[in-house]
């Protein structure tokens, strides 16, 4: 493997949640270990959520890594659409409020909730 897809949960153009792919190269290192350049970050921060969590619909805050420790997490969007991650996986979270607007629960953000009979644990990297 050459790159490393990272996952992106971002708000479009029109005000959405919405999720894409990204390539990020790992062009440094050994064939035996490839690495990425090296990024910047701002802190890291854990959560448990107990089994049957899930909230409302909102934006992230700061863009951040979230890495799946325990547990599953399902990520919807206002489409109705919705994405599951299980340990080891991970997404990049930068669904935040466009510049001047004013948060509407119908048009902005994403809801989580925590998936199966496991509690959630999450690490979050803040950039």
């Amino acid at each position: 493997m050459t790159s490393f897809t990272k996952v992106i949960l971002f708000t479009d153009t029109d005000g959405r949640a919405r999720f894409r792919e990204e390539s990020v190269a790992l062009s440094e290192g050994t064939p035996q270990a490839r690495f990425s350049s090296v990024f910047p970050s701002g802190g890291y921060q854990l959560r448990e959520s107990p089994v049957g969590f899930r909230s409302q619909f909102h934006c992230t805050p700061k863009p951040q890594w979230v890495f799946i420790l325990q547990g599953q997490m399902e990520i919807g969007l206002q489409d109705g659409s919705s994405r599951v991650f299980a340990p080891g996986k991970h997404f990049y979270s930068a669904d935040t409020l466009p510049e001047g607007a004013t948060f509407d629960e119908k048009l902005h953000g994403h809801w989580s909730r925590q998936v199966g009979d496991q509690a959630l644990v999450t690490l979050f990297v803040r950039d």
